[in-house]
């Protein structure tokens, strides 16, 4: 991992996000880079210093916006990082991923209030976007209070189709943490697999991976994925929940576009997704 990008909206999950992005490019001595896009009510970048003037509340908010990403910058100076900032002055979801594309960011880290907050004053209504477009690994940091090293990581999959590219990601955060990951199947009402033959997929999968040690199999029978999650969440600790997806055609068939956006959504802890 050599970059990292951390948009942010200087929300209380964003900052979360943003302290969870100095922590990870100091584990792998990545670059970070902090990007803010503020709403504009004209295209700002044409405007000469004397017609800025016109437009005082926006001229409050830029220089507020600037003095917040220098802040980020001091933090991750003081970890001895290489750190950029970025302002932009358009609100669009589809500028955070030109802008992770154009500087090959390896990882995307962003703080989501869910279905509610100021996080959705940065993404709109389309933080789902970014984590189905995004052709890198993405992490939505929630409610909960999130630090490094992460202890238990829950990996959840059908494991019919071949998840093995997104689990090497997986792999390679619990590595740097040491962490034990948890490969979780749900049994739901369309799927009544027992719990023994529910085992044998991920049986199957783990075959790839002869050197992996730290982990354990397990499998719920619930009425949906969600529920299955929410359930063994209740019943086993974890720190980060990773999934696969299959970006802007969807997620795999465990799941539906409603789903995955409910888990993302509505779980407190971190949310990682991959595109396979």
């Amino acid at each position: 991992m050599k970059s990292i990008l951390v948009p942010t909206d200087f929300s209380e999950n964003c900052d979360k996000a943003a302290n969870l992005g100095i922590q990870m490019a100091k584990q792998y001595n990545a670059e970070i880079h902090f990007f803010h896009l503020i709403h504009t009510p004209v295209d700002w970048v044409k405007l000469d210093k004397l017609k800025e003037k016109r437009y005082p509340d926006t001229l409050r908010k830029i220089g507020s916006a600037k003095s917040a990403l220098r802040e980020l910058e001091k933090k991750a100076e003081k970890e001895n990082l290489e750190c950029r900032t970025f302002l932009e002055y358009q609100l669009s979801t589809t500028n955070i991923l030109k802008h992770s594309g154009h500087f090959h960011h390896d990882f995307i880290i962003t703080g989501s209030s869910g279905t509610k907050g100021t996080a959705r004053e940065l993404f709109g209504s389309n933080i789902e976007k970014i984590v189905r477009k995004s052709d890198v690994p993405v992490i939505v940091v929630k409610e909960d209070e999130v630090s490094l090293p992460f202890k238990n990581i829950v990996f959840v999959s059908d494991f019919m189709e071949d998840v093995s590219g997104a689990f090497v990601h997986v792999i390679s955060i619990a590595k740097k943490c040491n962490a034990h990951i948890r490969l979780l199947r749900i049994n739901t009402q369309t799927d009544t697999n027992s719990i023994s033959a529910g085992l044998n997929p991920i049986k199957r999968f783990l075959e790839k991976f002869p050197d992996l040690k730290n982990y354990s199999m397990y499998v719920n029978n619930e009425p949906s994925v969600e529920t299955g999650i929410n359930t063994f969440l209740r019943q086993e600790p974890a720190d980060l929940i990773a999934m696969s997806t299959h970006g802007s055609t969807g997620f795999l068939s465990l799941f539906s576009k409603s789903i995955a956006e409910g888990i993302a959504n509505h779980s407190s802890l971190p949310v990682m997704t991959v595109k396979i």
